[in-house]
């Protein structure tokens, strides 16, 4: 399985925690890793973008079978992490529901997702990432800013919040 390879060459290292590709069994734990991450910005999502960005379990079984979600686990195997990503183009990969909770915050962890993920949109061909996300979220806007992503310009509504998409381009090399 090539993507496999691509995910663990992004985990080698440090060993406080590990990147895997998720499984049903992850939902429960992935659900909770959202819900914690964008907590503190509740107040200021819509209700329907809330329920949209932290998701109902047939939502997120959904998404684990319609796209790669890879997580962090940390050594007591607690869910410390997560990122989703599809191939929407023959060249074009899209990153959804990314998610590192507050207390976990400074340890890498958002870091080696995105690695992770970019490494398997790379091997499928992607030469092109995009991803959306909201203003609450500046700390975000900030990591993807630093990792090479740039505002399209696109700008579309998510349940009453302006959306605002980001993107990068990305090769072998």
């Amino acid at each position: 399985m090539e993507n496999s390879q691509a995910i663990k060459a992004a985990s080698a290292a440090p060993n406080e925690f590990v990147i895997r590709p998720a499984s049903v069994e992850d939902a429960a734990a992935i659900q909770e890793c959202l819900r914690a991450a964008f907590e503190p910005y509740r107040s200021q999502y819509s209700s329907q973008a809330w329920l949209d960005t932290v998701m109902m379990l047939d939502t997120l079984l959904h998404r684990l079978t319609s796209m790669t979600v890879l997580v962090a686990l940390d050594a007591q195997c607690n869910v410390v992490g997560t990122i989703g990503g599809a191939v929407v183009s023959t060249s074009e990969g899209h990153l959804r529901g990314m998610a590192v909770p507050p207390q976990c915050h400074g340890r890498g962890i958002a870091q080696r997702l995105l690695e992770a993920m970019e490494k398997h949109l790379l091997a499928k061909g992607c030469t092109r990432i995009s991803l959306d996300t909201t203003e609450p979220l500046q700390r975000a806007m900030r990591f993807y800013e630093k990792n090479g992503f740039t505002r399209t310009g696109k700008i579309t509504d998510f349940f009453g919040m302006p959306l605002i998409e980001y993107a990068k381009s990305i090769s072998q090399g």
